[in-house]
Formats: C-alpha cells, sequence, structure tokens
C-alpha cells in the first residue's frame, strides 16, 4: 500500500498550541507532530529506527541566544516521541567538527553529549552530525522500504538517478558516524550544484544501502518531500511488477500440527542451544503468517535469499544478518530436525564471527550465535525475543525484510550490504547500545497461562505475574473479559474465551497460547465454583457439574500444558487453586470440597509423575476471598449466620486480617519462584487452625 501524506495544518496547529503551554517553542512543537507522522508508518521506520532534527535557538541563562540542533535522542521511538525526545545540542562546536579529518565514535559522542543544552537529556543520535553538516532547517531520515528496494540493488546508484534525476544526492553505503556525515556533507554540496545547474532544487537524498533524507524549510516541506519521493519509489516498484518482473510461489503445506506444535518444538531447541552457551535459556516467540510472510518463507529461492542480509544495516541488531531456514514438511522427527538445523546456524554463525573478527583485528567478542528470526516453510517468519513484545519486534522487521525483498526481487535483485559491512553495524557498540541492557524481571521470559482469569483472585493473579515481567495468557468463560484483563497485563498479552468443562475447547485454547508465544511455562488453573446443598440431599447433577469444573476442567488444562511442556522438554509448573475446602471442608459444601480434596490428590499426582521432566506441581490453599465464588450476598449470609459483622466474618481469622485476591496472586507468584519446591500446599488464609496442613 502506497504511504500517505498525513499532514493536517489542523492538527499542525493543535500540536503547536498543546505544546506550547508546556514551554515548547514552535519549532520543536512541529517537530514532534510531523516525527509522529513519520513514526506512524512501518512502511517508513521502525521501532526505533530513523531519525530527526529541526534546527533553532534557545535562550542562554544570561539571556543570549544560543543556535542548536534538536536531534532524535537514543531510547526514543519516532512513533511516540515527545519534545524531550529531540535533546538540544549546541549547533556551531557541532558544525566546527567537519574540520577534522577524523573522530572516533568515542570521541564524537562525547563531543555531542558536552554540547547538550540539558545534561540530563539523552545521548543524541548516532547521525547527529549528519544533520548538523546539512544547511537545512529541517531534517528527515527514514528507511522506506520502497527506497530500500531500489537502494538494494547492484546497480542502485544508476536505478535512484534515473528514478529521481537531480532532486537527490546520493551516498556510497558508509557506516553511520563521523565518516557518514563526511560523505553525506560532500555528496550533498556536489548535488546542489548539480541540481542549480539544471534548474531544480535538492530535495533529498539516498544513502544507498541504508536509506533516505529529505530536508526543508519548514516540518510540512521535508515531511511532504519524503512522502513524494517515496511515492516515486513505490511507482517504480508498480512498473516492475505490472512489467511481469516477479510472480508469487504456489503455497506450502502447513507442517504436521502446524504452529502449536512446530513452536514449541523450537523454543525447546533453543533453549537447549542458549544453556550450551552459557545464554538464559527461555525465549519467546512471535509467528507471521501473512501472504507477505508466506510468499518468502515457501519460495523455493528461500534458502538464497536468506544468505542476502538484512534490508538496512540497522536492522541487524533485531535479526542478525540472516535469519535461520527449517526444512520444508517438517513432520514426526521435527523435533530433531530443528536441533540440527540450530547446531548448524550456530556453527555458521561462528565461522562468520571468526573471519570478520579476524578482518576487523581480532578485539571483538562474540554475541550469543542463536537466531533471531526463523524462516519455517508453510508457516512464515517467526521474530524471537525475550519477552513477547521484543519477538513481535523482530516480527515486524522481518516483514520489512520480507517486503524489501519481494520489492527488490521484483525490480532487479535484492542485493544489500555485504558481510563485512553488516558485522560492523552488528558489533558496533554505539548500535548495540540501542537494546539495552537492564536488568530482567524474576519472571521475564516466562509464559504463564491462567484460567478464570476474569475472577477477582484470576485477575489479580495475571497482573502479578505480568508485572515480573512474565508474559500471560487468561482463559475465562467470558471471553470479552479475559481479553481485557489481558490487555491490562501488555500489549501482547492473550485474552481468550474457553469453557474448562470441554477437553475440545481447552486443547484448542492451549494450542493458541502456544503459537502466539511459542509455548508455555506456568499454568495457573485458578477456575472454580461452588455448589452448596447437605451432602445426603445432593443431586447427582450437582455433584457431577461440581466435580467437572473443580476436577476435570483441571486435569484437562494439565493434560494439555503437559503435551506443550514435554514439546519444549524445558519442565514447566502447574499450579492449582484447590482452597481450604479442600483440608478443611464445610457444611453445606460436600460438592465443593469433595471435588477439591480429589483436586489436592492430582496436584500430588502431577508432583509425583511430573518430577522426573522438571514439572513441578503446588497448590494454594485460601480462604474467604471476595470474588465471583464468595461474593457480597453470600458474605452478607455467612455472617448474619455467625452473629457478626461483615468485616469481623471477613477477618475472622488468626491474623485477624481480611485477605485479599492481591494476597493469593502473591502467593502464586512466590510458589513459581520456588525451584527447588514441588508437592506443597501454600496456605493463604489469615491463619486457620483447622485447615492447616499437617
Amino acid at each position: 500500500m502506497s504511504v500517505l501524506d498525513r499532514w493536517s495544518d489542523a492538527e499542525a496547529a493543535a500540536a503547536v498550541t498543546r505544546y506550547a503551554a508546556e514551554g515548547v517553542g514552535e519549532d520543536l512543537a512541529l517537530r514532534t507532530y510531523s516525527a509522529r507522522l513519520l513514526g506512524a508508518d512501518p512502511a517508513l521506520v521502525l521501532h526505533g529506527g530513523g531519525n530527526t532534527s529541526v534546527k533553532t535557538t534557545v535562550t542562554g541563562l544570561l539571556g543570549e541566544t544560543i543556535p542548536v540542533l534538536c536531534v532524535k535522542g537514543s531510547g526514543w521511538d519516532l512513533a511516540t516521541i515527545e519534545p524531550p525526545g529531540h535533546p538540544a545540542v549546541r549547533l556551531e562546536p557541532l558544525q566546527a567538527l567537519r574540520a577534522l579529518p577524523a573522530l572516533s565514535d568515542e570521541e564524537m559522542v562525547a563531543a555531542q553529549r558536552c554540547n547538550l543544552i540539558d545534561p540530563a537529556s539523552p545521548n543524541p543520535s548516532v547521525e547527529a552530525l549528519l544533520h548538523a553538516f546539512l544547511p537545512h532547517r529541517f531534517v528527515d531520515h527514514t528507511h522506506s522500504i520502497a527506497l530500500l528496494a531500489l537502494a538494494d540493488q547492484p546497480d542502485a546508484a544508476e536505478l535512484c538517478q534515473a528514478v529521481y534525476g537531480e532532486r537527490v544526492a546520493l551516498v556510497p553505503y558508509v557506516m553511520p558516524g563521523f565518516d557518514l556525515a563526511l560523505a553525506a556533507a560532500s555528496a550533498y554540496e556536489q548535488a546542489a550544484d548539480r541540481a542549480r545547474s539544471a534548474g531544480v532544487e535538492l530535495e533529498g537524498m539516498v544513502l544507498l544501502k541504508h536509506g533516505l533524507f529529505s530536508f526543508g524549510a519548514t516540518a510540512k516541506q521535508s515531511y511532504q518531500r519524503m512522502i513524494a519521493l517515496v511515492r516515486q519509489a513505490e511507482r517504480r516498484i508498480e512498473q516492475a511488477r505490472c512489467a511481469g518482473g516477479f510472480s508469487l510461489p504456489p503455497s506450502v503445506l502447513e507442517p504436521a500440527g502446524g504452529a502449536a506444535a512446530v513452536l514449541p518444538l523450537l523454543r525447546g531447541g533453543l533453549s537447549r542451544a542458549a544453556e550450551a552457551e552459557g545464554a538464559p535459556g527461555r525465549w519467546l516467540l512471535a509467528l507471521r503468517d501473512t501472504p507477505l510472510t508466506r510468499a518468502v518463507s515457501d519460495d523455493p529461492r528461500l534458502s538464497d535469499w536468506a544468505g542476502r542480509g538484512v534490508a538496512t544495516p540497522d536492522h541487524v541488531i533485531r535479526t542478525k544478518a540472516r535469519p535461520l531456514v527449517l526444512p520444508a514438511g517438517l513432520g514426526a522427527g521435527a523435533g530433531a530436525a530443528i536441533e540440527a538445523a540450530l547446531a548448524a546456524y550456530g556453527a555458521d554463525y561462528s565461522s562468520y564471527f571468526a573471519r570478520q573478527n579476524a578482518r576487523a583485528g581480532g578485539q571483538k567478542k562474540p554475541l550469543d550465535p542463536l537466531p533471531r528470526l526463523v524462516a519455517i516453510p508453510g508457516l512464515g517468519l517467526v521474530g524471537i525475543g525475550r519477552s513477547a513484545a521484543e519477538a513481535a519486534v523482530v516480527a515486524d522487521v522481518a516483514e520489512a525484510w520480507a517486503q524489501t525483498l519481494l520489492a527488490a526481487e521484483a525490480v532487479g535483485r535484492f542485493e544489500p550490504v555485504n558481510e563485512a559491512d553488516t558485522f560492523d553495524m552488528e558489533y558496533w557498540s554505539l548500535e548495540q547500545a540501542k537494546l539495552g541492557k537492564a536488568a530482567e524481571k524474576p519472571l521475564a521470559r516466562q509464559v504463564v497461562l491462567v484460567t478464570g482469569g476474569a475472577g477477582a483472585i484470576g485477575e489479580a493473579t495475571a497482573r502479578a505475574f505480568a508485572q515480573r515481567g512474565a508474559d500471560v495468557a487468561v482463559l475465562d468463560r467470558q471471553g470479552e473479559q479475559a481479553e481485557a484483563v489481558a490487555a491490562a497485563c501488555g500489549r501482547r498479552s492473550l485474552g481468550l474465551a474457553c469453557d474448562l468443562t470441554d477437553p475440545q475447547s481447552v486443547r484448542q485454547a492451549l494450542a493458541a497460547v502456544a503459537a502466539h508465544f511459542g509455548g508455555l511455562d506456568i499454568v495457573v488453573s485458578n477456575a472454580g465454583a461452588a455448589w452448596s446443598g447437605a451432602i445426603a440431599e445432593l443431586s447427582d447433577a450437582d455433584l457431577r457439574a461440581s466435580f467437572e469444573l473443580n476436577l476435570f476442567a483441571h486435569q484437562s488444562v494439565a493434560q494439555a500444558a503437559m503435551a506443550i511442556f514435554r514439546a519444549q522438554g524445558m519442565g514447566g509448573q502447574l499450579l492449582f487453586n484447590v482452597s481450604k475446602q479442600a483440608l478443611n471442608p464445610g457444611p453445606g459444601f460436600g460438592a465443593y470440597g469433595i471435588a477439591k480434596a480429589a483436586l489436592l490428590a492430582l496436584m500430588r499426582q502431577y508432583a509425583l509423575e511430573g518430577g522426573s521432566e522438571g514439572v513441578r506441581a503446588n497448590a494454594i490453599n485460601a480462604d474467604r476471598i471476595r470474588s465471583g465464588l464468595l461474593d457480597e450476598s453470600m458474605i452478607q449470609e455467612r455472617s448474619a449466620a455467625r452473629g457478626v459483622s461483615e468485616e469481623a466474618y471477613m477477618a475472622g481469622n488468626l491474623l485477624g486480617e481480611e485477605v485479599r485476591a492481591s494476597d493469593v496472586a502473591e502467593a502464586f507468584v512466590a510458589l513459581a519462584l520456588l525451584e527447588r519446591t514441588t508437592g506443597a500446599v501454600l496456605t493463604v488464609d489469615g491463619g486457620n487452625v483447622a485447615a492447616m496442613v499437617r
């Protein structure tokens, strides 16, 4: 789809007014507005890619006027950038650096930082000097997919010249930093002279095998020039496609069992490969099975394409230099085939590192040799990350790679930067710094499933696990409520409607979880409901209904989870909400208590049989939690029957404190973190002697 010109004079004026209330001047307000327009279009930039700037002035402490470059700062994303995301750097000292014959990365960063108006600002973009050396007030830089399809050609310079004429400057590939800033400034000046001679205005600059710049006197002019230049590239691609330059291949049959069967095998293989390298063993996966990704993954030229490289060098930190390609027709021996493919990929990566590190002087330390992108014939492209969100980012970049590749092949031949240049970018410290080194939360890299997730305890539990870094799936009979709880736990969390008393519905739900995240690590089997009535008069229907939900549903979930755990070969956890009724039955609650007692026995059986596979099973013994089971009417009834206030009834324990759903949630989290505990029952009731485990 063609990029759209989304500029609105009314919205731009509104942005100026809104930011003025925050003390932000018009130049920076418009810079922020147009930067966000660029960032909102994945055909232009993705996840921290691209950069934008404006040359303006600020007032110093003594009232002096200081020319500054407000340029995108490290860690900001154009899609969501705010004024602080364009830190102000003194412009004249930056421009003076052009007189130097050379400048190391460390010196460049130091020069930019020491000229920040606010020392607390983030580091300016590594391409800040390129922006500073250009004369235009507003400068935009994107990694437009359409432009890259032209710039990643063997004859890219000739092709871009034919498309744009003298309206753009052409810069041969140079790694970002001081050298690129010098090369771009020189190319700009030469192209500007040619443009004047031809009677046209220079509107942009193509960095071959890298990206596109546009510039102008106003934010609107620079933005609209970017859109116009990209549209021109799109028209060139469309001409090639209409001329029959490329056709899509027939689809490959989906591997046996589909994503739900293959991805846990891949996740387990990645875990073992990571642990062999001393790296964290758990990774999350994000599958993209769109017509676009299938057009690449199902093509017989896939292996050749995979070896060509990334669409723009910036992407290498997300996807590595190339994807892992799995064999077509994965079937009964899929696990072994995946392990072999991972081993071969690791060996190839180690060879790549050895030869390129020797070329670069032998000073680099190898990164892990694991792929970050996998192409699976019959399924699509799979992003790999430390979290579901990170895996999705990789998958987004993979889709951009696929789109660039197919467009480039339609025009001619996809031929991005070579191996040496890719290595230099992958191992460039300033590029790696973009990924951040923040400490991981205790349950990071874990996929947690919570049943009965729309109830009070379920919702609190889902939120508690998400707060500890886990990625969460929420199951509940009320699908919309499950989705709402999941949404509160994170953008990549999953909410699903599921009838837990229907084994087929359970299997489908857990298959969906495995396909969404790549696997499963922890199950909080929490769903339940109480049927009341004296046991001697209780109907068979009520007793059987209680067992269906309070025992057999838990068994269905545990069985389906065990199949995923075994496919991964990484162990797992089964956490059950057995309640105090399993240990301290109450009159009139036989249907509930007997089923819960059986559930406690079920937990112990899984602990007994799952231990050798690294599967831990534990339970929570909770009592008197405000929830759908113990609702307000029941609290009123129970407290009245005992002749006490509702508050006294809810705090009727040794501690004299009401136990909350959040307390149960924290207990589930605590069990999850007890790596050497299985077969245990953790009591959360404020103290009830009759329900104590003994």
